[in-house]
Formats: structure tokens, sequence, C-alpha cells
């Protein structure tokens, strides 16, 4: 048991070493690897792993791309990279931080939009990537007594994300810099929030405004449909809840409800 224990740990060390290696100059590693990093084949290796992290981070936040252009948006993920190396072997998973980065990465601090805009390309990978589950039709509440259905909890889909931005048009920078599209017009700066969804396997996105955020936050947390109404209208006294409803149902925001005996 001894020597097993020991060789696990040796084996743990050695692939932390290995790791710390590919991150740093040969004049920093370990001097147990000083060997293997001296050999150009060891140069080769690094430089294809960095790459690949780059080119994942390229691929999985083209929002950001678009907007900042490759060049600087290489030579930001090369920093990240250099403090976060994948864990996972399924590179479209790989950067899910990368928004808490671009918040405290100095060239970015003129940008104050850009770690929003990164947490809605990275809300599309998680909708994307989401355990599939059935949508929640009207027809589910329709059939519901009054009384029962304020009682109700609907349980966001798995596939379903959102947010409020209290500064900035970030879904609107957000939409127009998904695709390739012709952007035309001004934004009118406010605050304003997103949400996504995936119907019929198709990742979709709209504008959701706080009372919808608002709502779902209550909704996520375990509230009953009461809960959720009376915290939409707390954070926008004017919403309309039945439009707010019927929208959210439409874009298949929630899986299922549970009744709340």
């Amino acid at each position: 048991m001894i020597d097993v224990l020991a060789r696990t740990t040796l084996l743990a060390r050695f692939q932390d070493d290995f790791t710390q290696a590919l991150l740093a100059t040969n004049d920093a590693v370990s001097p147990a690897l000083a060997t293997l990093t001296a050999q150009p084949a060891f140069a080769i290796y690094r430089n294809t792993v960095l790459k690949g992290c780059i080119d994942a981070l390229q691929a999985n936040y083209p929002a950001i791309n678009r907007l900042v252009g490759e060049e600087w948006l290489r030579a930001a993920a090369e920093v990240y990279v250099r403090d976060a190396l994948p864990a996972l072997p399924m590179l479209l998973h790989y950067g899910t931080d990368f928004a808490d980065f671009l918040a405290r990465f100095e060239p970015a601090a003129e940008l104050s939009y850009l770690p929003g805009v990164a947490r809605l390309d990275r809300f599309w990978t998680e909708v994307h990537a989401a355990t599939s589950e059935d949508t929640l039709i009207p027809a589910a509440l329709t059939q519901l007594a009054s009384g029962n259905f304020f009682r109700t909890r609907l349980q966001p889909h798995a596939a379903t994300r959102w947010a409020w931005f209290g500064s900035a048009p970030i879904y609107t920078i957000w939409s127009r810099n998904r695709s390739d599209a012709v952007v035309d017009g001004d934004i009118d700066w406010h605050a304003e929030g997103a949400l996504l969804t995936r119907p019929l396997d198709t990742v979709q996105w709209r504008a959701l405004d706080r009372a919808g955020c608002a709502f779902l936050d209550t909704c996520a947390a375990g509230g009953t449909v009461t809960d959720a109404a009376q915290a939409a209208l707390e954070a926008q006294p004017d919403a309309d809840l039945g439009q707010l409803m019927a929208s959210l149902l439409d874009a298949g925001a929630f899986s299922r409800l549970d009744l709340n005996a």
C-alpha cells in the first residue's frame, strides 16, 4: 500500500511539473524535467498546446473576437491560457471564467462591456451543450385551476440562461456581433437583459426586461409563481405579467411545473 501511494504521489507530482513546464520558460521549469524541456520536440508540443487553447477560446467567444479583432483576442487568450489550462478534454467547455478574466485584464479596462459580452458568448455555449429536456407548453398551465397555478413552481429548462446588465446594453452589443451580419445604427446606451434558450434544438436569444430576469431568478431559487410575480413587480412595477409569462413560455424557458402541496 505504501508503494502504491508513493507511486501515485510521484505521478501526481510529475503531472503537475509537466503542466507547469508547458506554461513556463525552460529556465523556470522543475529540475526533474530540465532534460525533457530542453529537447526541440518539447517546444513544438508546448506551442501546439498553447495554440490549441487559444484557438478554442477564439472559437468559443465569437462576439468578443469580432469586437476586439483576432490579434487582440489571441494576445489576451495567451495570457489567460498561461494561468488556466483546460480541465476537460472537450475544448467546447474551455474558458468558463474568461469573462471574469476580462474584467480584471488591464488592457480591457476601457472596454467595460467586454465581460458582459463574454458572459453571453459563454451562455450560448452552455445552452448549446445543455442536457435535452422536454419544454413546458402553455396547455400544461391552462389545465390548472387558478388557485393551483399561483402555488405552482416553474422549473427553468436546463438549456435556459438569462442575465440582467444594469449599466450597459450588453444584449444589443452581443447580438449585433454574434454573427457576421452588417451592423447599422447607433446603440442606445441603457440597461437591458438577455434570455437564451434552445427550443427545437436550436439556440435562440431575445431581449429580456428586468421583470423577466427577476421572475426567472425566483423560479430558479425554488419560488412559486406568486413569489416570482411579486419579484418581477418589485423589479419593474409596470411589468405586464401576462405578456411576460407568454413570452417565457414561447421561448421555451421552462421544462416542467411542480405543484406546491
